[in-house]
């Protein structure tokens, strides 16, 4: 199987019904149907059809998903039995809550490092990860996967500091749209603009019944 051949909207889709299938796995249950996937994950059947014959025949009609074997092949294709080390740049109140949280309903992601600039934060510990200077960006080491939470005005010089270290993806939440090489891969989330988003479908437009 390509991964390259997948579309990048179905690739994004994956965690979700990875996490869905976690839980139903942990309920004990042994199959689902497109229907109840589809309720579960915001996502009509078609689309998860869809989606899922890009992997091959991964169910049968008029039976539905097998979970467990649903759930083993996209911890395989989501390399979730590799563990993947984050590090977060900015310990401020959204970082700070990052650490506290360090993805623990997601096996295979562990922030395992912060930066930051101030003094107060340098040289200790949250959670059991240590908070280096915005300055010792060398000390990345093998760590491939960065989340942006710092002052706008800094992201993009910073940005370019971490590509210069090793990083190849960036989760950004900054509002600044930072300059990387297009080798580089980053995702942004402007919080206050899907929460300017959501408030507009709320006021124009109608959910299904």
């Amino acid at each position: 199987m390509d991964q390259n051949k997948i579309p990048q909207a179905t690739a994004k889709r994956l965690p979700l019904y990875y996490r869905f299938l976690n839980n139903l796995n942990q309920q004990g249950k042994k199959r689902v149907s497109s229907k109840e996937l589809s309720e579960a994950v915001k996502v009509d059947s078609a689309t998860i059809r869809r989606d899922f014959s890009y992997f091959g025949a991964l169910g049968k009609k008029g039976y539905g998903y097998n979970v467990e074997y649903l759930l083993g092949f996209f911890r395989s294709t989501l390399d979730q039995h590799e563990i993947t080390e984050v590090a977060l740049i900015g310990v401020g109140n959204l970082g700070t809550a990052f650490l506290n949280y360090n993805f623990m309903k997601n096996n295979n992601i562990r922030i395992t490092k912060a930066f930051d600039a101030d003094p107060e934060k340098v040289g200790k510990e949250i959670r059991d990860i240590p908070v280096y200077h915005i300055d010792d960006l060398e000390k990345l080491a093998n760590i491939k996967v960065a989340i942006l939470t710092l002052p706008a005005d800094e992201a993009d010089a910073i940005a370019n500091k971490l590509v210069e270290n090793g990083i190849t993806g960036i989760l950004n939440f900054t509002p600044a749209r930072i300059t990387v090489p297009k080798s580089i891969r980053v995702h942004h989330i402007d919080l206050a603009v899907e929460l300017q988003a959501l408030v507009y479908f709320l006021k124009h437009y109608s959910l299904e019944k």
